[in-house]
């Protein structure tokens, strides 16, 4: 499963790791980076081409992680600057085309809490662009609508809405339970919450590893860190919908109003 690992299990593995920066290109360039990272902004691979969701096609997702010299068998570390998330996402589409999830790795914090006590640079890495071979998986978390529907009313699951609360009180599916994903995440640190502190929060909304968790926000982003975070808290039955609400709402399925406790 993807890991979340430390700045400093990071620094003494960067000789053994293809870290990618997914923060926009003037960011990398202008602010500089951690050592050895390529560029590869979030909005390459959020292309909604290949056919569900915002992922990808093979094809894009080969190539652009060919240019960046990463293979199928690379141990490959991420980080941005927003707490993980758009890391996360990385990661997830990663995951979901069929890179070993062992070999993947989310930055705990990012580059703001990285640069206050480690090295950083300006110096781009030369690159030996590889041929990278996408094999995807033959069981993904992905889950259709139905699928999402049928979770609402079994007892064993629970479906979670990981946007804010004006967005779930605006519109829900019928049923879920609101988490914003940052309740997940430490301010002052940037990186996750103590690992029991974390279980806290998550069981406080319902979610607990006994039951099938299915996740969705809006387009599939925020949800990425928190497929992250609870599978590295040792989640097994995650879900994952990848058409999140704009595909919900695109079938024209009910939505639910109102906040928690209303």
């Amino acid at each position: 499963m993807t890991d979340i690992v430390s700045a400093s299990w990071v620094a003494d593995n960067l000789a053994d790791l293809r870290l990618v920066d997914v923060r926009d290109g003037w960011e990398y360039d202008g602010l500089g980076h951690l050592p050895g990272a390529v560029s590869v902004p979030f909005d390459r691979f959020r292309t909604g081409s290949g056919g569900e969701g915002m992922l990808p096609s093979e094809s894009e997702w080969a190539n652009l992680l060919g240019e960046a010299g990463i293979t199928a068998d690379s141990d490959v570390l991420a980080y941005d600057d927003h707490h993980g998330v758009f890391a996360a996402r990385f990661l997830v589409t990663a995951e979901l085309l069929g890179h070993d999830p062992a070999n993947l790795h989310l930055l705990d914090g990012d580059f703001s809490s990285w640069q206050l006590e480690r090295e950083t640079t300006s110096e781009a890495p030369e690159i030996d662009p590889t041929t990278y071979a996408v094999s995807p998986p033959e069981a993904t978390p992905l889950v259709d609508a139905d699928a999402v529907a049928a979770a609402t009313d079994d007892p064993d699951a629970v479906v979670v809405d990981t946007r804010e609360d004006e967005e779930y009180a605006a519109g829900h599916i019928p049923g879920a339970v609101l988490l914003d994903w940052r309740e997940l995440v430490d301010d002052e640190t940037r990186g996750l919450l103590p690992r029991e502190d974390a279980l806290s929060v998550l069981e406080s909304v319902g979610v607990v590893p006994e039951k099938r968790v299915v996740l969705y926000c809006n387009t599939a982003r925020r949800i990425s860190h928190t497929y992250v975070v609870l599978r590295h808290l040792g989640f097994e039955n995650v879900a994952f919908y990848e058409g999140s609400l704009t595909a919900w709402e695109a079938e024209d399925r009910p939505l639910e109003t109102g906040g928690v406790g209303e």
